[in-house]
């Protein structure tokens, strides 16, 4: 009988022994030579990353560090496909269930996105936030939820000026800046047949400009009658600019090609223009904020619209912890350094701003100094062509002779009107 119940105990723990190692082997916990168990087991963890086909040698090297990061707790299978952060709505929106996990686009398409239902939210939204500057985080936030993770704050613009002709002090206003261009027979250029760029001159006078509630029309008191500035208060202003020996409207094309040439001795432009800049002026190279303009007997500092870059992660990824793993990874501090010192990108990062790295940088300096003047640039489709007519019968200095004010009402009309 003793013999028989013994058995029966040795046959019971058999079997939990061996259920015990049947559950360890389906869970892919198994014990390696050396004692230590691996994570990874047969399956793979498979990821689809949108990036810029520019940052493609960049984006192999940080998936790459992340998947050796991760290498002890699951195995990866992640693809790189290039895609254009501007074009990155248009085309995520025509497959969003068989889209990328993680992708990259510019501020201005959030919204959309986020109104699509199309944006996981940023699972430790705190943390980030702590890391990143506010205008950033602001951009990558609607109704105060963080739905991306910011990678750059440079898509913005500055002052370039060459020191053998523009002092440090001419260029803080926009008078002594082309006093000294026009005495050294060179030109200041700015593109006023761009909205983005002429809406320096209206951003820091108190008027205002942005989107209705139906995130299509705009709103925009620029031909305002009344206060302390007024529309044709701007409108004189930009004339007495353009009529300034020391002035050109150029493009960003015209403005390098002047750089290059030794026309331009300052001009408004974007970190894009950072080397062949450096390249043209040597040690004279400088880059500040925008200046101050006379308007309305007052000096009013200039605006700007200001972009960011950020990830995204699929509301509809099938492994969306991994997926907010990697937009963290790639925009952490180390690689958001990393993407600088590769690819000349400013930081979103507080730390990473402050590196040695970037602190050498006159231009992300310059776009950090401009950005507590700037602004989101959310406007509608409207907006642009207005603008770009009556920039560019500012430029030319009004040769028609049209009335100021009916030119403001004219432009703020094609500006508001809504869409059918």
């Amino acid at each position: 009988m003793m013999r028989k119940k013994l058995l029966a105990i040795l046959l019971l723990c058999a079997m939990i022994m061996c259920t015990l190692t049947a559950c360890q082997e389906k869970e892919g916990v198994v014990s390696g030579s050396n004692g230590e168990q691996n994570m990874q087991g047969d399956t793979k963890v498979k990821l689809t990353l949108w990036g810029a086909e520019e940052d493609g040698a960049l984006l192999s090297e940080l998936v790459e560090s992340f998947k050796k990061e991760y290498s002890t707790e699951v195995e990866f299978d992640i693809t790189i496909s290039y895609q254009g952060e501007s074009q990155c709505k248009d085309n995520l929106f025509g497959d969003v269930e068989g889209g990328p996990d993680v992708f990259t686009f510019a501020d201005d398409q959030l919204r959309v996105m986020v109104a699509a239902g199309v944006l996981s939210p940023v699972i430790n939204a705190d943390e980030i936030k702590r890391a990143n500057i506010d205008a950033a985080n602001d951009a990558a936030s609607v109704n105060e939820t963080l739905y991306a993770y910011p990678i750059t704050a440079d898509n913005g613009y500055f002052l370039y000026y060459n020191k053998e002709y523009i002092g440090d002090s001419d260029a803080k206003t926009m008078d002594s800046l082309l006093q000294a261009a026009a005495a050294a027979g060179k030109k200041v250029t700015m593109e006023w047949t761009s909205g983005w760029y002429l809406y320096s001159f209206f951003g820091g006078t108190g008027m205002k400009l942005g989107l209705n509630n139906d995130g299509v029309s705009n709103y925009c008191d620029w031909n305002t009658t009344e206060g302390s500035i007024k529309g044709t208060d701007v409108a004189e202003a930009l004339l007495r600019i353009a009529s300034n020996p020391g002035f050109a409207s150029r493009t960003d094309t015209e403005f390098v090609a002047g750089v290059q040439d030794g026309s331009v001795a300052a001009g408004v432009s974007g970190v894009w223009n950072d080397n062949v800049v450096k390249e043209a002026w040597g040690d004279n190279y400088g880059a500040t904020k925008l200046p101050t303009y006379t308007c309305a007997g007052q000096q009013v500092q200039m605006a700007s619209f200001a972009g960011y870059k950020m990830l995204g992660v699929n509301a509809y990824s099938d492994e969306p912890e991994w997926a907010h793993k990697l937009a963290e990874w790639i925009t952490n501090e180390k690689n958001q350094t990393l993407r600088f010192v590769r690819r000349g990108q400013g930081p979103s990062n507080k730390n990473a701003s402050a590196s040695s790295e970037v602190s050498k940088s006159p231009a992300i300096q310059a776009i950090l100094q401009q950005s507590e003047y700037a602004s989101l640039q959310r406007v509608g489709g409207n907006f642009w062509t207005p603008v770009q007519e009556f920039g560019k019968a500012m430029a030319a200095g009004n040769p028609e002779g049209k009335d100021l004010q009916e030119m403001l009402d004219t432009m703020v009309k094609g500006i508001t009107t809504s869409y059918n």
